[in-house]
């Protein structure tokens, strides 16, 4: 109808510093790769004595907005955070957005690759093993707008755990139409086609 308001304009984002609200050195490099080409210099909240906030959302996208409006409030520039995890059919969805706390404090992937794979065992081979990651992206300045983007890669879990690349649960996720797990993929290949990569071409297409 005449007369009503458009959807909002999304508000682009200008070159110079971005906190990136993360204590994750894998995320770290792999975001710091993905916005090389954009004019933009990356600054962890580590760098920064930010703290990582309590996540308390239940989607991704809340959790990855909260801890993208806490870097931007506590350093006054604007903040881009992930939230991202991987999603097991046969489990329900699990471990979802708490793929890091299955890890535990000490942020074990290796106990939690193995906790995945009992699980999936528990539950039995016939279920099949059909997964996906998720990664929510948000973008947060300190006036308190946010842009957030979603994306997802789907594949199979394998096991045990091959190659030494990425991080997380890489090791054990096989993309769908790959012979290598993420864990075995060249990192180049992996940022071009990952869910964070999606996320992040859409958040690009919009921002950038």
């Amino acid at each position: 109808m005449s007369g009503e308001p458009g959807p909002q304009a999304i508000r682009k984002l200008a070159p110079g510093k971005l906190v990136i609200a993360s204590h994750n050195k894998g995320k770290l490099r792999e975001i710091a790769a993905l916005l090389a080409p954009y004019g933009v210099e990356p600054v962890s909240a580590g760098e920064l004595d930010i703290p990582e906030p309590e996540e308390t959302g239940t989607t991704f996208i809340a959790n990855a907005e909260l801890k993208a409006r806490f870097s931007a409030d506590l350093s006054g520039l604007p903040a881009l955070a992930d939230d991202s995890g991987l999603c097991v059919e046969a489990l329900g969805g699990d471990p979802g957005i708490f793929s890091a706390r299955w890890a535990g404090p000490d942020k074990d992937f290796g106990e939690a690759m193995r906790l995945v794979e009992q699980k999936i065992e528990a539950v039995g081979e016939d279920v099949g093993r059909d997964a996906h990651f998720i990664c929510a992206l948000s973008l947060a300045w300190p006036d308190g707008h946010i842009e957030s983007f979603e994306g997802r890669v789907d594949g199979v879990m394998v096991w045990p755990p091959r190659g030494e690349h990425g991080f997380g649960y890489d090791p054990v996720f096989q993309p769908y139409g790959h012979q290598v797990t993420f864990g075995e993929m060249d990192p180049a290949k992996k940022h071009a086609m990952s869910h964070r990569a999606d996320a992040f071409a859409k958040l690009v297409a919009a921002v950038f």
